[in-house]
């Protein structure tokens, strides 16, 4: 008989490759090595912007950084996979696109891990974590 109280660990499946740095994206994928989840941010209107780019899709301004997020979110879409699309994979896991706080339509899809897949709601409230793969830090999401 398992103790009531302990709580099960569900760990990110392994999707594919790690993404390919570049000068363009590096800040977004090592921003969690000091546990904050980074996003471009225009200078001249405010406008957050993802996936990152030279350009303000809003003022076409090009006065654009990195700027740290709160990494809390809202599920917007989940979809619960049961198929290994790749060897490795961990199934079933959680895909879903969250909305960060800072901005309405500021998206990302990630996993949802730290929970029954089952149990992923749309609306649900959740914050970032990261998992370290050799020299990314890949953003993942727990609930609240």
């Amino acid at each position: 008989m398992s103790d009531v109280n302990e709580t099960p660990v569900y760990k990110r499946a392994l999707p594919g490759p790690l993404p390919e740095l570049d000068e363009l994206n590096r800040f977004f994928w090592v921003s969690g090595e000091d546990g904050t989840l980074r996003f471009q941010r225009c200078g001249d209107c405010n406008h957050w912007q993802h996936p990152p780019s030279v350009i303000c899709p809003k003022c076409l301004g090009e006065n654009i950084a990195p700027q740290a997020v709160s990494g809390l979110a809202t599920v917007g879409a989940v979809t619960v996979n049961h198929q290994a699309w790749t060897p490795g994979m961990t199934e079933p896991y959680v895909i879903a696109i969250v909305e960060l706080d800072e901005q309405p339509g500021l998206h990302l899809t990630t996993n949802i891990v730290g929970i029954d897949p089952d149990k992923v709601v749309i609306g649900q409230r959740v914050k970032v974590v990261f998992e370290h793969v050799d020299d990314v830090w890949l953003p993942l999401f727990v609930p609240v």
